[in-house]
């Protein structure tokens, strides 16, 4: 749908981010905002690997981008082409030029090995791209991963499974043998006018100047809705309510205090107003540069750490920039729950000096991690996005750090396109019965009980020994796992896999079997497992994990 018909932010929250935008207009012709690079001013790589082709040949599509480039970069980029079992069976390498506009290099693959076609199986394609920066260094690796299928690979067996009714479908009877939830369907990361999103369509190239684009809270969670999506949250850039990306020295603390207030109060009226969607107002806290931004999806305070020339926060509650050891403490201690977006290989969510270091209170407080997004500035209205970003290596390190997050897949919108770029969502088990609320929600991310899809007709739930994804429990004796697929859309699953991993050990997640139902004994001590599925046509699942501590 258009954006003519959705309601728009009343006047009181359009004069304060027009005194916002004025403000940091003076501030930054006088030479006042200290000046740091842009919120998304870091390297993006992507690749598209199509998973299925009527031709032994294919092309793997690479797209470099490095928004807000100042000068021109190197891009060192490594694919391979990974055999079943492992093996790598082939490389190429080359490098890209960036100078300000996004690249896409076509690498076309003959579907041979040798002098041999490529023998039938699920495959992997794995890029590697660093930038080079000055002095010739590398740095900013980004690594993505996806199968694809070569020949007529045969398809995993896997258990019958009732899929779990939608939220959207109001009054569905579930059958007789299905599990006692059902599922709502959000995107849990994006922007609108109220930080750097927001931006019509057609005008959207990038991300937008703080408190400047036309589309406020209600557009957003009005375009979810008329889009089918059961959950929609805002959540805007905390050190952006002085209406600039720096420090904005003449701003008024009290009327960025306020702009937060007005959001969450509209989440709050929306929500009443419509019923079977959950409206979310929040945050997105911290910083790319030297830093890794956290989604905080239930406070009523706005957190930050910028200041005006007075002194004055620009934020209810002071939260140190960078020191997330301190965040996960307040939230653990204020009941908030969060996501790691966007999670980097090394660099961010630093504790004392460690990347992506566990904490007991980021145990507790971190619940969700971004496994998958879309590109954050595409303006696709028809679901057909191919720029789209792996992080399960990422969230694997999370995992095996100690944390205890399930997997998420959003879309970072800054554009008007509000759940639109893609088929991707983050599904949400609520018990039968249970209305869809904040708190319900809430409680849901607590007991980690969420799959991450890339296709909105399709779920992957995990139980062990007839325990629901997202518990940990003590056994003794035979593990039995199973993973349920069920496509609403007539996808089948082409690949299975239960992967697994050691909490603290801080090593590798490995692929403990290929089979839906998998009954073993697992060494004694702590594990994680959870399930993956890539569908027929590329489309990936990702189940939560359950930890479990066998006797």
């Amino acid at each position: 749908m258009g954006l003519r018909n959705v309601v728009t932010v009343n006047s009181f929250n359009i004069d304060i981010m027009k005194t916002l935008f004025l403000l940091s207009t003076l501030a930054l012709c006088c030479g006042l905002v200290h000046a740091e690079p842009g919120e998304h001013q870091e390297f993006e790589a992507t690749l598209h690997a199509p998973f299925q082709s009527a031709a032994p040949q294919r092309t793997f599509n690479m797209n470099f981008d490095y928004p807000g480039l100042r000068r021109a970069q190197t891009v060192d980029w490594r694919v391979e082409l990974i055999r079943p079992g492992g093996r790598v069976a082939l490389r190429w390498r080359g490098q890209a030029r960036l100078a300000g506009e996004a690249v896409t290099v076509p690498l076309p693959w003959s579907g041979r090995l040798g002098k041999a076609s490529a023998p039938s199986g699920i495959y992997r394609v794995r890029l590697r791209a660093s930038v080079r920066g000055e002095g010739n260094q590398q740095h900013e690796q980004v690594e993505q991963d996806w199968e694809i299928a070569v020949g007529q690979p045969a398809a995993p067996s896997l258990p019958l499974f009732a899929p779990l009714p939608r939220g959207l479908e109001r009054g569905a009877v579930p059958a007789p043998e299905a599990l006692p939830y059902t599922v709502y369907l959000g995107n849990l990361h994006s922007q609108t006018g109220h930080s750097d999103g927001g931006a019509d369509i057609d005008q959207c190239k990038s991300a937008q100047p703080p408190g400047t684009a036309p589309h406020g809270p209600n557009d957003a969670f009005a375009y979810a809705r008329a889009r089918g999506l059961d959950v929609l949250v805002a959540s805007e850039h905390n050190h952006m309510y002085d209406g600039s990306a720096g420090s904005a020295p003449d701003a008024d603390p009290a009327r960025a205090r306020a702009l937060y207030r007005a959001g969450l109060a509209q989440a709050a009226a929306y929500s009443k107003a419509h019923p079977g969607f959950l409206a979310l107002y929040g945050m997105e806290w911290g910083v790319i540069g030297n830093g890794g931004h956290v989604n905080i999806f239930n406070s009523d305070e706005l957190l930050g750490w910028e200041t005006n020339a007075k002194g004055e926060l620009m934020a209810d509650t002071l939260t140190p920039r960078g020191d997330y050891a301190a965040l996960y403490t307040l939230m653990r201690e204020r009941g908030w729950v969060g996501q790691f977006n966007h999670p980097a290989t090394s660099g961010q969510f630093q504790v004392n000096g460690v990347p992506l270091a566990y904490t007991p209170d980021g145990e507790e407080a971190m619940v969700l991690c971004e496994v998958m997004n879309s590109t954050a500035f595409s303006t696709n209205v028809t679901e057909t996005e191919t720029r789209r970003s792996s992080f399960e290596g990422a969230c694997n390190r999370l995992l095996e750090a100690g944390y205890r997050v399930a997997f998420s897949s959003n879309q970072d919108n800054h554009c008007a396109n509000w759940g639109a770029a893609y088929t991707n969502r983050t599904g949400v088990l609520l018990p039968d019965g249970v209305g869809l609320s904040r708190a319900s929600f809430v409680e849901a991310l607590k007991a980690r009980r969420v799959f991450a899809t890339m296709d909105k007709e399709s779920q992957l739930v995990l139980t062990a020994n007839g325990r629901m994804m997202g518990e940990r429990f003590a056994n003794g004796g035979a593990l039995t796992l199973v993973a349920n697929f069920a496509s609403q859309g007539g996808k089948r699953a082409a690949s299975m896999a239960i992967m697994e991993g050691v909490p603290g050990r801080n090593g590798t997640v490995t692929r403990l079997s290929e089979k839906a139902v998998t009954t073993f004994t697992p060494a004694p001590g702590a594990h994680f497992y959870y399930a993956r599925v890539t569908q027929d046509d590329g489309n990936v699942l990702w189940s939560a994990p359950v930890w479990v501590m066998q006797e």
